[in-house]
């Protein structure tokens, strides 16, 4: 299980460890309920935020800002490598739908066929560093020059 700890690169970003990986991997997610219905109000917000939560804690996803709106949700996220930002979405929604339908009977008489969220979701990464200053690092690293903008570091000869 990764932890956090707080590894700096010149002071910039925190990383996460897990066995053989170091990675801070940051994700934005936004999904709707379906059809824009605003039903997440009250005990139903409450509870699907307490159960958002526990959904990440399970697959050692941290929430760093979530917001519960009337009829959508947004999550900033950093998750391990091995969890997809597919399957990320997959399981909170679904999980999250599954037990919201079951602990509120008005959900289910108007999410029939135990779908409460729309089919689709936005996600975007969001970065430490920005392209430009990736670009500028890998360009000043030592390599045998190639022209296929995929460069080796080591030196040929020993």
């Amino acid at each position: 299980m990764s932890r956090l700890i707080p590894t700096t690169m010149e002071g910039m970003a925190e990383y996460r460890h897990s066995a053989h990986a170091v990675f801070d991997l940051k994700y934005h997610i936004v999904w709707c309920t379906k059809y824009r219905k605003k039903v997440l109000r009250g005990r139903v917000a409450e509870r699907a935020r307490d159960l958002i939560r526990q959904i990440c804690a399970a697959r050692d996803v941290v929430i760093v800002r979530g917001a519960v709106s009337p009829d959508h949700i947004h999550l900033l996220l950093t998750a391990p490598p091995i969890l997809s930002p597919a399957k990320l979405a997959q399981y909170i929604k679904g999980r999250s739908s599954r037990h919201l339908q079951a602990e509120f009977a008005e959900l289910r008489k108007q999410y029939w066929g135990q779908h409460m969220w729309a089919r689709g979701y936005f996600c975007a990464t969001v970065g430490a560093v920005d392209e430009a200053t990736i670009k500028v690092y890998i360009e000043n690293q030592r390599w045998d020059e190639d022209d296929e903008s995929f460069k080796i570091t080591a030196p040929t000869k020993p």
